[in-house]
């Protein structure tokens, strides 16, 4: 199964700047989250944000929602699935399509729980491996392997991107393999 880009959302999860420092290869986490927002930009595929209890962890690092313009779009919220999440159920219900892909912290929570619940709530998920980490890589590791064993499709972010992409001969292709491919 290939991920249409006019089916997808990405979900940008929980990368949050004062827990950054913690996580394993935090800088290499932003950087390809946000390869993942700009390549989602140039497909015109929606690009939602959100934050674990950002009150008393902070909100989402400046690198990444800097992609997102002048309004904040996270979401804030306690729960760690964004699935079982009342505060997501509008970003939910109104996601384009019934695909999403995740990218963001901890692999073995935030990301982790999401990705199980809109998977049994019938959604297609991709979980992007390159794009997720936790603070113990271990952690990643194990949670990367549950999800394969529960259904959830593990990808790369330049698997993301050749499928939303599609063709060579895309209008946005040239601008893709020239700005994302270096």
């Amino acid at each position: 199964m290939l991920i249409e880009a006019q089916d997808s959302t990405l979900l940008v999860i929980d990368v949050q700047e004062r827990l950054l420092p913690g996580v394993h290869e935090h800088e290499t986490l932003v950087k390809n989250c946000r390869w993942l927002i700009e390549v989602a930009q140039l497909m015109d595929v929606p690009v939602r944000f959100t934050e674990q209890y950002p009150k008393g962890v902070g909100p989402t690092t400046d690198q990444l929602l800097e992609l997102a313009g002048d309004a904040n779009p996270a979401i804030a919220k306690t729960v760690f699935s964004c699935a079982d999440a009342p505060e997501c159920a509008s970003l939910l219900s109104e996601a384009r399509g019934k695909t999403f892909v995740l990218c963001g912290m901890e692999a073995h929570v935030c990301v982790m729980q999401t990705a199980l619940g809109l998977h049994q709530a019938g959604n297609k998920v991709f979980v992007v491996a390159d794009a997720i980490s936790a603070r113990n890589p271990l952690d990643t590791e194990i949670a990367l392997q549950r999800l394969r064993d529960e259904g959830v499709r593990v990808v790369t972010r330049e698997m993301v991107g050749f499928e939303w992409v599609r063709d060579s001969l895309a209008p946005q292709f040239k601008t893709f393999s020239q700005k994302f491919l270096r």
